[in-house]
């Protein structure tokens, strides 16, 4: 099992750019895929950006690509989501998860979240 925390998340102006950053406890941080989801107020939780256990394969919601930059530290136990171009529509709590299988929308399977940070974005 393994324990997700996220944290960077905050107030910006459209435009302006945050790193997320998601620390993972427990066994065998590498042998796991890792995204962010984020969920907007009434909305449903949608997949931003996936990468996989090596860091060679990553995959992006259509409405964050070429904006968001997905990466990780196997070393570090670290995922983190690089965010720049920021709009007001991607104000969301966003989570990091876990999980073994990587797709092009999201993780399937058995799937292990953070508690989530807050970006808001403002106009």
């Amino acid at each position: 099992q393994v324990q997700l925390v996220e944290s960077g998340g905050g107030l910006v102006q459209a435009g302006g750019s945050l790193r997320l950053s998601c620390a993972a406890s427990g066994r065998s941080f590498s042998s796991y895929a890792m995204a962010w989801f984020r969920q907007a107020p009434g909305k449903e939780r949608e997949f931003v950006a996936g990468i996989g256990q090596r860091g060679d394969s990553t995959y992006y919601a259509d409405s964050v690509k070429g904006r968001f930059t997905i990466s990780r530290d196997n070393g570090k136990n670290m995922v983190y989501l690089q965010m720049t171009t920021l709009r007001s529509e991607d104000t969301a709590v966003y989570s990091c998860a876990a999980g073994f299988v990587l797709g092009v929308r999201g993780i399937y399977g058995d799937t292990y979240w953070g508690q989530g940070t807050q970006v808001t974005v403002s106009s």
